[in-house]
């Protein structure tokens, strides 16, 4: 990286403007989702490189961003390391895509606070029953391949 990084607030304007008009399952503006993972790595006392990724995480997955732009980005290298971690590959089985985040530094930390707001019963609500089991059946897939221990 070369010159200045991206400041917390330029990731989440560009962040916001590359998802623009784009909805969660629920319909929801996409937005709220990534600000609700960057809220719960916060929270969850994550570095700001680690919100930065949060704000990030989907960005290259949803094709709201390109690799290429990741790659030459004003970004610390930890950051574009967390989100290609964080990005699901047409067809990965999900034990690889764990095993690379488990790999990265920071990304677990990123991927739990994902998880957690994927399977918020609100937004869960909304769905039909057979996406809801399918998607909740997942989310608790991937915590265990994790480690992540829920209350």
């Amino acid at each position: 990286m070369t010159g200045q990084p991206l400041t917390l607030l330029e990731v989440e304007a560009l962040a916001r403007a590359a998802h623009e008009g784009q909805t969660d399952k629920a319909g929801r503006p996409y937005a709220e989702h990534l600000a609700a993972v960057a809220e719960g790595v916060r929270l969850r006392g994550g570095s700001p490189e680690q919100q930065a990724a949060a704000w990030l995480h989907d960005s290259v997955e949803d094709d709201a961003l390109s690799a290429e732009w990741l790659a030459g980005a004003a970004l610390p290298d930890a950051v574009k390391a967390m989100v290609l971690a964080l990005t699901k590959r047409p067809r990965e089985p999900l034990e690889e895509y764990a095993a690379r985040i488990l790999a990265t530094p920071g990304a677990v930390l990123v991927k739990e606070a994902d998880l957690a707001h994927n399977a918020d019963p609100v937004r869960l609500s909304v769905l039909d029953d057979p996406t809801r089991e399918r998607l909740s059946a997942k989310y608790a897939y991937v915590r265990s391949l994790l480690g992540i221990i829920t209350p």
